[in-house]
């Protein structure tokens, strides 16, 4: 089970990193991929879990209940400061509060400026995050009972059978390896680019460039 869970999430991230227009999510999922919390006034720093692999968009509930996007932060935008001296402290060197305008993102947290007001925003309920996440993984009583499939197009189940044979067979069949991986690799190029290309369905339009000759 433990490397049929690797190999599902070794190909997700892959995924994640091919999707065009159509994003990619776990079937096995019940809920979108978004999730709401709870801001504190006057707190920058948020965290998140470690499910979420890239982060989509934020948006912040303002005073009146609507939602508005925030900007990922461009520290090029900045003038040469920090973010604290571009965006300010009060006389206790504590963060400026405000209605959020950007965010900017370190590993597994996120971080609010100006830091959030409750005079500003909805503080309950008040983030809401947009992200791509890792993939539903299996539990043993779902491997044993076969109540589970993966979150892939069912051509490619079989490739996790595949790609979690390959360290078995490393120490006690190595002569089938080299021919196993050419299948994982070949299987594996046709699932990214079935994610890569499914935005096909998408209408293209071919628009006039308009030039000016004065």
């Amino acid at each position: 089970m433990r490397r049929i869970n690797a190999a599902l999430e070794e190909l997700v991230g892959k995924i994640i990193n091919e999707d065009g227009t159509w994003q990619y999510d776990d079937t096995n999922y019940l809920t979108h991929p978004r999730g709401t919390g709870t801001l504190v006034e006057g707190q920058e720093d948020y965290t998140f879990t470690s499910e979420y692999l890239q982060i989509e968009a934020i948006e912040i509930k303002n005073a009146n209940g609507n939602w508005y996007l925030l900007k990922p932060l461009d520290h090029s935008e900045l003038d040469g400061q920090s973010p604290a001296e571009y965006f300010g402290v009060d006389s206790s060197g504590n963060p400026v509060k405000n209605m959020p305008e950007c965010f900017d993102q370190n590993g597994d947290t996120i971080r609010l400026y100006p830091a959030p007001a409750a005079a500003n925003v909805t503080l309950s309920g008040g983030i809401r995050v947009w992200f791509k996440r890792t993939a539903d993984i299996f539990t043993s009583a779902q491997v044993t009972t076969g109540t589970k499939e993966p979150g892939l197009p069912s051509p490619y189940h079989v490739l996790l059978a595949y790609m979690a044979a390959i360290p078995y067979n490393e120490i006690y069949h190595p002569e089938r390896v080299p021919r196993q991986q050419l299948k994982i690799d070949r299987m594996t190029k046709e699932l990214l680019e079935h994610y890569a290309h499914r935005e096909k369905s998408r209408i293209k339009r071919i628009t006039a460039k308009l030039k000016s000759f004065r």
